[in-house]
This record gives structure tokens, C-alpha cells and sequence, in this order.
């Protein structure tokens, strides 16, 4: 019984002990259980919180990859708009440009018309010029008669045959006109070519940059092949949709230009092509400044001077002095110069020839002016009396050669004051003589600043040489230049067409 009692206590008690035991086993596995669901809770936040990170930074990354293609999409598109604009304003000054060009035109038909007007008195003058030598020819003997009747029919039909070979180049001029005027107008659209003042650059348009390493060609060929040929610098720099052209020479210098904008109109450069472009841009430019030599003897009535005098003269279309065009200055001289001849009694014809000659030298020597016009006239058999008037008009400033007779005189007086005339003109609001005062022009002589290149000690030699008081000789000369300025504008418009 006893030993049945300690199996039951025995029992008992390992049932306890083993109650005990895998109650502690339990909450052991129940904790360890625990820390691991805790662990991986923790880790499950760590790996939570880092993918949200990695979300935000490829968020931030991707907003600023979209707002950097937006800024480049609208600076692109800034681009295109600022390129519109310039095409846009390029178009509007290219109309501003043919609607002067329409306005020179028209200004130039009333010139003609006041031309006719002019002829038409002329002819009258003539006539009355003609029965007056047929009543001197009653007391002639017949070969004086003789050779006073061919010498008149001389003089008329040299000057009738000019006019009709002047009406019939008008007539050819307006025919290939039509024909060009569409070809001209797609040109003007596609290329607007800025023409810049007279100096000794000058600036061709491109219709894109794009353009620039077609110009300069492989390794610098065609830029190469360009300035050999035309003997000028050609200027590419940053500067937007144009290249430069530098020569001192303003005729080569306009040989250079006119090649280039043919190039960029036709879009194929190449040496070959640049050679091809410059044998019709020089043959061109020189045409142009043989019609304008013709047409200013053709308008001076000087028919006799030697064909390389008159090119000479027509290359002075491209030079000029202080700002003011050579050619309008020799013009505006020649008219002056013979209507004060005829106020003094004398011939105006050779006084014309001077004042039309007298920078002939200027185009191609401007440093030796007066120096090398002696040169160039003996060569064209100029006589010794129209020499030293040309060499004259220069004297106190760029010669030795004082004036003595009246004719050089004339000359010496007129050169320097047509410029000061010429510059107050321009300055006026109706930019003519036609308006102009003696007192307004006697301030402006004055004013040492204005028209600085014009010598008043030289104006003053001159009066003083004619026997005339500075009012005198500004009057008379006012006086000219209004009835010569209609004829030297109309002049000018057809040489700048």
C-alpha cells in the first residue's frame, strides 16, 4: 500500500514537473515566436520606409527630367518664335525697300518730265541760237560760213544721236524690266541682302548660318578660292545671318558683293561655281559703271572725252568723300561751274568738262589726288588748259597750282562751296536747296564744326578770286545748284536703280 501511495505521489508529481517543464517550454517558443514576428515587423518597416525613399528620389528624378524637356521644348520653340520675327522684320524692311525704290521712281518720272520741259526750251534756245548764227553768217565768207554750219550740225547731231541711244537703252531697260520683275520679287523674298553705306565693308545677308561652313568650304577652299578672285577679305564672324566683305577698292569691293549674293541665291558653292559667279558679277559691275559715265557726260552735254576718261568717271558711282557720292559731287560741280560761266560771259562748255573732271583721279588715287589726274588726263589727250584747271581747283590744300584764269577760278570757288551747300541741304527737313536762304547757309559757314571737311578759307580765296563779296558768290550759287538739282537727282536715282 505504502509503495502504491509513492507511485501515485511520484506520478503526481512528474505530471507536475512535466506541466511545469513544457508550461516553461511553451512561453519560451511563445517569446522566441514573438521576437521574430517583432523582427519581422521591424524589418519589414525598414524595407517599407527605404522603398518609399527610393519612390520619392526616382519621383524627384523623372518631375526633373519633365521639367527640363520642357524648358528645352520652350526654349526651342522661344527659338523658332525669335527666328519667325527676324523673317517676319527681314520681309518688312525688303517691302519698306521697294516701296523707296517705287517712290525714287516715281520721283524719277517727274525728273524726266521736268527733263522734257527742259529740252523743249532747249530747242527753242537753239533755234533762236541757230537763226542768230545765220545772220552772222551773211557777213562770212563761204568757207567760214562753211565751217561754222559743220561745226553746229557737228555739235547737234553728236548730242541728238546720244539721246536716241539713251531713249532706245530706256526703251530695252523697261522691256527686260517686266520680264524680271517676277525673278526679281522670289529674289528679294529669299534673300534680303542689306546694303550698307559706302565705306569699306560690305554686309551680304544668308538666309541661315547653316550657310556659313558652305561658304568657307573644306578646310577653307571656297574662302580661299573667293578672295583670290575677287581680291577682297571675306569676314565670317558670330554675328547672325551675314558675312562681311572688306576692300579698300569700292569697286572690287562691289564686284565681291555682287558675286556673294549670287552664290547665296543660287545655294551652290564651290571654286568652280565662285569663278562662274564672279565673271558675271565683274562684267556686270563694270557695265554699270560704263552707263554711268555715259549717262553724266550725256547729261552735262560733254560728248568729246576719251572712252577711258568716261570709265573713269562711271567708277566714281562707288567712292566717296565725307559722305557725299564723288559722281553727284562732280555733277553738281559741272552744273555749277557753267552756269557761272555763263553769268560771266564765257563758254560754259569747257568750264563743265573741268568741274566734271576735276576728281578724276580721286576713285583710284585718292591718297595723290590732284597729283595723279595730270597722268591720267595726258594719256586721254586732255588739253594743257584743262590740266591746269583740274590741278588748280585743289590749291592751298592737295596742290601747288594756283588758279589764274577765269574758268579755274570758277572751279576753285565752286568744289569747296557745292560740298558745304550739298551738307546744309541734307540737314534741312526738305533735304533740298529749293528752300535754302543765303543767311541760313552763311550760319552754317560759320559753324567751323559742321561740314568740317569743307575749307572756308578756300570759299573765301575763291569769292575774293571772282571779284564777288561771300554773299555774292553763296547766292549765286544757291542759285545754281536749285536749277541743276532736279536733273542731278534724277541722275542719281538711275545710277542707284
Amino acid at each position: 500500500m505504502p509503495e502504491f501511495i509513492w507511485l501515485i505521489i511520484g506520478a503526481v508529481v512528474g505530471i507536475a514537473l512535466g506541466f511545469v517543464v513544457t508550461r516553461y517550454l511553451v512561453n519560451a517558443s511563445t517569446k522566441r515566436a514573438a521576437q521574430e514576428a517583432e523582427s519581422v515587423v521591424n524589418d519589414a518597416k525598414r524595407q517599407a520606409e527605404t522603398l518609399r525613399r527610393e519612390a520619392i528620389i526616382e519621383a524627384k528624378d523623372e518631375a526633373l527630367k519633365l521639367k527640363q524637356d520642357a524648358q528645352a521644348e520652350s526654349k526651342e520653340r522661344l527659338r523658332e518664335v525669335r527666328s519667325a520675327e527676324n523673317r517676319i522684320s527681314q520681309r518688312e524692311e525688303s517691302l519698306d525697300r521697294r516701296v523707296e525704290s517705287l517712290d525714287a521712281r516715281e520721283h524719277q518720272i517727274s525728273s524726266m518730265q521736268g527733263q522734257l520741259e527742259r529740252r523743249e526750251r532747249d530747242l527753242e534756245e537753239a533755234t533762236r541760237e541757230v537763226n542768230y548764227r545765220l545772220e552772222r553768217v551773211a557777213g562770212m565768207t563761204p568757207d567760214e560760213a562753211k565751217a561754222e554750219l559743220l561745226d553746229t550740225l557737228k555739235d547737234e547731231v553728236t548730242h541728238e544721236s546720244a539721246a536716241i541711244i539713251r531713249d532706245a537703252e530706256a526703251r530695252a531697260k523697261a522691256e527686260a524690266d517686266k520680264k524680271a520683275r517676277s525673278i526679281l520679287s522670289l529674289a528679294i523674298q529669299r534673300v534680303a541682302a542689306d546694303h550698307s553705306a559706302e565705306t569699306t565693308v560690305s554686309t551680304i545677308h544668308i538666309p541661315s548660318d547653316d550657310l556659313k561652313g558652305r561658304i568657307i568650304g573644306r578646310e577653307g577652299r571656297n574662302i580661299r578660292s573667293f578672295e583670290q578672285l575677287t581680291g577682297t577679305n571675306l569676314i565670317i564672324d558670330d554675328t547672325p545671318e551675314c558675312v562681311t566683305i572688306s576692300c579698300f577698292d569700292p569697286v572690287r569691293r562691289e564686284i565681291g558683293r555682287v558675286t556673294m549674293e549670287n552664290l547665296v541665291a543660287d545655294g551652290r558653292i564651290h571654286p568652280a561655281r565662285i569663278e562662274e559667279m564672279f565673271g558675271k558679277a565683274e562684267t556686270f559691275v563694270n557695265q554699270r559703271v560704263q552707263e554711268a559715265g555715259e549717262q553724266a557726260t550725256f547729261d552735262t552735254g560733254i560728248h568729246d572725252l576719251h572712252p577711258e576718261l568716261v570709265r573713269t568717271l562711271g567708277r566714281l558711282r562707288y567712292r566717296t568723300s565725307y559722305g557725299q557720292n564723288v559722281l553727284n559731287h562732280s555733277l553738281e560741280v559741272a552744273y555749277l561751274s557753267g552756269v557761272m560761266a555763263s553769268e560771266l560771259g564765257l563758254d560754259p562748255i569747257p568750264a563743265k568738262r573741268a568741274g566734271l573732271l576735276h576728281d578724276i583721279d580721286f576713285e583710284m588715287y585718292p591718297e595723290q589726288h590732284c597729283v595723279k589726274a595730270p597722268e591720267l588726263l595726258k594719256e586721254a589727250g586732255a588739253e594743257d588748259e584743262l590740266i591746269h584747271a583740274v590741278c588748280s581747283h585743289g590749291y592751298g590744300l592737295v596742290s601747288d597750282v594756283k588758279p589764274e584764269h577765269q574758268m579755274e577760278k570758277i572751279l576753285f570757288a565752286s568744289d569747296e562751296l557745292t560740298g558745304l551747300i550739298g551738307a546744309a541741304a541734307r540737314m534741312r527737313p526738305s533735304g533740298s536747296v529749293m528752300d535754302m536762304e543765303v543767311s541760313s547757309l552763311k550760319k552754317k559757314f560759320k559753324d567751323k564744326r559742321f561740314a568740317a571737311g569743307c575749307s572756308r578759307d578756300v570759299i573765301q580765296d575763291g569769292a575774293e578770286a571772282l571779284g564777288w563779296s561771300l554773299e555774292e558768290l553763296m547766292e549765286k550759287a544757291i542759285l545754281a545748284m536749285r536749277s541743276c538739282e532736279e536733273s542731278v537727282n534724277g541722275q542719281m536715282a538711275q545710277l542707284t536703280e
